[in-house]
C-alpha cells in the first residue's frame, strides 16, 4: 500500500463550541484513541461530575487536568481516514493559535471552523475564522455542532448556517466550496457514519469531507528557499546548518547564497533521517554542508537561496495585521519583535496606512493614529537589522510573521509588499 499523504488541520472557534469534545471523538472513531483509553477519560470526567466532557478531556492538557492524571499521549493526534493521514494541530487557546499558524512546521493546510447549533455565531467564531482567512488558510469545513442539545433541529441547522454564510462570505471565503456539516462530536453523530437522528441531511460525514480536502501542491517550481533553524559542528563534516527546505529544490553541487550575511558557497552533502539525498524538496527538514562558507555567516534566521535568485533582505515591508490583544494601542513608532521564518527581528511600524473593517476588509480610515485589539489594518514596516522578508503570495512561509511584545502574541500578519535593500 502506497504511503497516504498528509495533511495538517487546525480546529477552530468559540470556547464552549465543542472543538476538544469533536477532536475526542474524531480519534476514537478513527481508531487512534481506543475503547480504553476513552472509557477512562470518562470515568475521570464522571469523577469531576463533568460526565458530558468526557472527550474534551482527551484535548485538555492543563496544569489542573494533567494533576488528575489525565494524560493522553501526543502521538493521539494524528489520525488517518481513508484516504489521508492527518495532524491535528491543537490549538486551545488564541496566543497557541497563532503561534501555531505561524510556525512554518505547523502551516495549517485546512481549518475545521466548530459552531454550536445551540449558541450559534460568537465573538471568536468571527475572530478565529477571519485569523484563518488572513493566515492564508483557504480550505474550510464548518461543522455545525451540538446538534443533540438542538433535538437534530433542522431550522436550528439552517439558521446556524445562515449566520456563517454571511460571517465567512464578508470575511472573503468562497462560501459555495465550502462544506457545512451537522454533527454531534458529543454523541459521535454524522462524524464517520451516515445519521439517522437526522434524515433531512443528505451531504457527507465529517470524515468524508477530510477525504475531499486537497494536499496543498509542493512549491517545488519556486527559487529555493531554506530558513536556517540551527547549525552544528559535526566531526568530519564541518558546519552542518539545519532547516527546512520552503520553496523549491536544493541540489548537491548548487551555489547557494545565505542572506542577510551574503556568504556564498556550494552545497556538497545533503542528508535526512541520517540518509544522503541528492536533492530536497519542500517539507523536507535536512542538514547539509556547504563548502567554503565561514560558521559565524550560517546562524538561525539566515535563509538559503540560489545565487542567482537569492532570498530579499528587506530595507522596509508593507504587511496586513490583525491586532490580537494589545494592552493599549498601537502608534507610530511602535517597535516590537516579528518572529519571521526562523527569525527574530526587531522592526519599527512607521506608518499605519489604513484600518480596514474585519468583517468586510473595506477601508474605514485612511492614516489613523492608532489601532488597537481587534483592529485589521495595513502598515509600514522597517526591519531594525537585516533580515530575509517575502511577499506572501510569493514565498507564504517567509511572508508570515508574529509581532510579539511584553510576552505575549500582540498581532499578527502577512507581508504584502517588500522593498529590497540595495547592496
Amino acid at each position: 500500500m502506497a504511503e497516504k499523504e498528509h495533511l495538517n488541520l487546525i480546529f477552530i472557534g468559540h470556547v464552549d463550541h465543542g472543538k476538544s469534545t469533536t477532536v475526542g471523538r474524531i480519534l476514537y472513531e478513527t481508531g487512534a484513541l481506543t475503547e480504553q483509553q476513552l472509557r477512562k477519560l470518562k470515568e475521570e470526567a464522571e469523577k469531576v461530575g463533568k460526565a458530558t466532557f468526557e472527550f474534551a478531556f482527551t484535548m485538555d492538557t492543563l496544569k489542573e487536568e494533567r494533576e488528575r492524571g489525565v494524560t493522553i499521549d501526543l502521538s493521539h493526534k494524528e489520525f488517518q481516514t481513508q484516504k489521508y493521514y492527518f495532524t491535528i494541530i491543537d490549538a486551545p487557546g488564541h496566543r497557541d493559535f497563532v503561534k501555531n499558524m505561524i510556525t512554518g512546521a505547523s502551516q495549517a493546510d485546512a481549518a475545521v471552523l466548530v459552531c454550536s447549533a445551540k449558541e450559534g455565531v460568537q465573538p471568536q467564531t468571527k475572530e478565529h475564522a477571519f485569523l484563518a482567512k488572513v493566515l492564508g488558510i483557504s480550505q474550510l469545513i464548518v461543522a455545525v455542532n451540538k446538534m443533540d442539545a438542538v433535538n437534530y433541529d433542522h431550522l436550528k441547522f439552517d439558521e446556524t448556517k445562515m449566520q456563517l454564510t454571511t460571517l465567512l462570505k464578508n470575511i472573503g471565503y468562497k462560501v459555495e466550496n465550502i462544506p457545512f456539516i451537522p454533527i454531534s462530536g458529543w454523541a459521535g453523530t454524522n462524524l464517520a457514519k451516515k445519521p439517522t437522528e437526522m434524515s433531512w441531511y443528505s451531504g457527507p460525514t465529517l470524515l468524508e469531507a477530510f477525504d475531499k480536502l486537497t494536499v496543498p501542491a509542493k512549491p517545488t517550481d519556486k527559487a529555493l528557499r531554506l530558513p536556517i533553524q540551527d547549525v552544528f559542528t559535526i566531526t568530519g563534516h564541518g558546519t552542518v546548518p539545519v532547516g527546512r527546505v520552503e520553496t523549491g529544490i536544493m541540489k548537491i553541487n548548487q551555489s547557494v547564497v545565505f542572506m542577510p550575511s551574503g556568504a556564498k558557497g556550494e552545497v556538497k552533502r545533503i542528508e535526512m533521517h541520517h540518509q544522503e539525498l541528492q536533492q530536497a524538496v519542500p517539507g523536507d527538514n535536512v542538514g547539509f554542508n556547504v563548502k567554503n562558507v565561514d560558521k559565524k555567516d550560517v546562524k538561525r534566521g539566515e535563509v538559503v537561496g540560489p545565487v542567482d535568485k537569492p532570498p530579499t533582505v528587506a530595507a522596509e515591508f508593507t504587511a496586513q495585521i490583525v491586532v490580537l490583544e494589545h494592552p493599549t494601542a498601537i502608534g507610530k513608532g511602535y517597535t516590537p519583535v516579528f518572529h519571521i521564518h526562523t527569525a527574530q527581528v526587531a522592526c519599527t511600524i512607521t506608518e499605519i496606512v489604513e484600518k480596514k473593517d474585519p468583517k468586510t476588509g473595506a477601508t474605514q480610515q485612511k492614516n489613523p493614529d492608532f489601532i488597537k485589539t481587534g483592529d485589521v489594518a495595513i502598515v509600514k514596516v522597517k526591519p531594525l537589522k537585516a533580515v530575509v522578508i517575502e511577499k506572501f503570495s510569493e514565498f507564504p512561509p517567509l511572508g508570515r510573521f508574529a509581532i510579539r511584545d511584553m510576552g505575549q502574541t500582540v498581532a499578527a500578519g502577512v507581508v504584502l509588499e517588500v522593498v529590497p535593500k540595495t547592496a
